[in-house]
């Protein structure tokens, strides 16, 4: 008889812990829909330079920019987990994964680049998905910007819907400093100003 007293307490515990798991599931998901949104500042628009340059424009395809894009982000991403990639074509895409739970997601956003005065980009949200998970667009921005790595010059801001690439401030080895001119997707024409100062190649100037 003592045996049969048993069953049905583990049978009562299997189901209280099912309950348990599911309620701390729903949870989650109500925390990860009402946590605040964070804000987040635009880096100011870089200072002009002052030493003595020459300025030149330099026109390429979204194909090109394309492997250069993803060729960077390899090499940032490199040993850190996390996996995403961009893609040009009527837009831009944002493809990768991100953890949730004990597991990953499927990710994709979309987004709209407008130019800006200074040559810096801001890339406007347009649509955005994250697996089945029925997600308010801008929580899923502030996830992004929790978890996914970024170059430094790149600030992705939930509240606005929007990520904010200032090309301006890219710490290039060359020491030019690149904007951007011109981004039309659909006609396959991306044009960018390269500043290259005097010093860069030997030139000493008199003030």
């Amino acid at each position: 008889m003592a045996h049969h007293q048993k069953q049905p307490n583990k049978w009562q515990r299997l189901f209280f812990w099912l309950l348990g798991a599911n309620v701390f599931v729903v949870i989650a998901i109500i925390a990860l829909i009402f946590w605040p949104v964070s804000e987040t500042t635009p880096p100011d628009p870089a200072e002009n330079h002052t030493q003595p340059s020459s300025e030149f424009t330099v026109r390429t395809t979204k194909q090109n920019l394309n492997e250069l894009i993803n060729a960077y982000l390899d090499k940032l991403l490199e040993g850190s987990g996390h996996q995403y990639s961009v893609s040009l074509d009527d837009d831009v895409e944002l493809v990768g994964e991100l953890p949730v739970f004990s597991s990953t997601v499927p990710l994709s956003v979309h987004l709209e680049p407008i130019v800006q005065e200074n040559g810096d980009i801001i890339l406007k949200q347009q649509s955005i998905s994250i697996g089945q998970l029925a997600l308010p667009n801008k929580k899923i921005m502030d996830y992004l910007q929790q978890y996914l790595p970024m170059p430094a010059w790149v600030t992705i801001n939930p509240a606005d819907a929007e990520i904010y690439v200032a090309v301006t401030d890219m710490d290039i080895k060359s020491n030019f400093q690149v904007s951007v001119k011109q981004i039309d997707l659909e006609a396959n024409n991306l044009t960018f100003n390269i500043d290259v100062p005097y010093r860069t190649l030997g030139i000493e100037t008199e003030d």
